[in-house]
């Protein structure tokens, strides 16, 4: 067991804690001001705990003009799920399954909100090459993102078959290299990618927003992750995944590409 584990154990020990969690599970991107309403301790004591969910990555926040939303970061628990728990598999586990399931058939009461973060042996520099080169996105994205990058430019995600079909196209919002990238999908999501240097490593955040319901939150949920994986994979071995990781995910990427197909 590692020292990210044993931070992800700690801060799911406290009951105070695991309320904050709970409240991000239902309502995601809150201030700190609503994540205490409901909270009989002072606002620095909810602050010291929130502190440690996001040393465990557990929580990551957002800064959105003078406000500071935090949002779940589902991976850690999955990869304690995936590396510790799965190891003892029971019938038990099925019990898990089904509140799991109970929890997400609960009616959202905001706009979903995917999250995820993932730290990259890199320079911002070359994070950004690989969001925004061609060439390079094709190798781990399986399509190429075109684009000049410049505010108001449009931006296309093009299959790399020579077909000239773009899957997804949308606008570039924000631009400054090399630390934030902020495009539309499609015209009706916002995708943010926030680039963060900490000596030679790179915190590399992406918050897609607006998702109009949960399917779009379960399609973003299943696709970022393996995107991401991939570009990780890419800049610090020099290699993509020897498997592309969205082929767990065929039949749902088969059926929007059929889609654009039809169009």
């Amino acid at each position: 067991m590692g020292e990210p584990v044993d931070d992800v154990f700690k801060a799911l020990a406290d009951p105070t804690r695991r309320h904050l969690l709970d409240r991000l599970h239902e309502r995601n991107g809150l201030t700190l001001s609503e994540l205490c309403a409901d909270l009989a301790m002072a606002r620095q004591s909810a602050t010291q705990h929130l502190s440690v969910l996001e040393a465990a990555h557990l929580v990551v926040a957002v800064r959105r003009g003078r406000e500071r939303l935090h949002y779940l970061n589902p991976v850690p628990i999955h990869e304690i799920q995936q590396g510790w728990i799965h190891k003892f598999e029971a019938p038990r586990l099925l019990a898990l399954s089904a509140i799991k399931r109970a929890a997400e058939e609960q009616p959202m009461s905001t706009v979903p909100t995917f999250v995820y973060v993932t730290y990259i042996e890199a320079s911002p520099d070359r994070v950004w090459h690989a969001l925004t080169d061609a060439d390079l996105s094709a190798e781990y994205w399986g399509h190429r993102n075109e684009s000049d990058w410049q505010v108001g430019s449009e931006w296309r995600h093009v299959r790399p078959d020579g077909s000239g079909i773009a899957d997804v196209v949308g606008e570039v919002l924000e631009s400054e290299p090399p630390h934030r990238l902020v495009i539309t999908f499609g015209g009706t999501t916002r995708a943010t990618f926030t680039i963060e240097p900490h000596g030679d490593i790179v915190r590399l955040s992406l918050t897609h927003e607006d998702l109009p319901d949960m399917d779009e939150y379960e399609g973003a949920a299943a696709g970022w992750p393996a995107v991401l994986a991939n570009l990780k994979s890419l800049l610090e071995t020099g290699h993509a995944l020897p498997q592309a990781p969205w082929e767990m995910h065929a039949e749902t990427r088969a059926a929007r590409m059929a889609a654009n197909d039809e169009a």
